[in-house]
Order: C-alpha cells, then structure tokens, then sequence
C-alpha cells in the first residue's frame, strides 16, 4: 500500500491520482513504510522471552516425572 510522509497516512492504490501521485498534497507516495526500530525490538525480546519460558517448562516436566 502506498505511504505518503508527508500527509503522514495510507492511501489506497484507487486513491492515487492519474500520475500516481497523492490526492491531498500531490507529493510522490512510497511504495510502503518500514517497522519502526522499537517494534523490532519487542518482537525479538518477546521471542528471546517466549523460548526462555518455553526451556523453563521443559525442565520442570522432566524434573516432575
């Protein structure tokens, strides 16, 4: 989905003008817009989280057995 910084929003490819261009500003849309850094880093930290539990749960079932 195109990106348009400056109007700071989403548009739809049946928004775009005939020269491919915003409605609003006229400004050239990005093809689309990157994760911000901070998103990465919780999902990475969520999954480094989430393998840790998981090997704490496996040590307790065998230890409980």
């Amino acid at each position: 989905m195109p990106w348009c910084e400056t109007c700071d929003e989403r548009l739809g490819t049946d928004e775009l003008t005939d020269e491919g261009r915003c409605p609003f500003c006229g400004a050239e849309p990005l093809e689309h817009r990157s994760s911000p850094w901070y998103f990465k880093f919780m999902v990475v930290a969520t999954v480094i989280y989430l393998g840790y539990r998981a090997f704490q749960g496996m040590t307790w079932v065998i230890h409980h057995i």
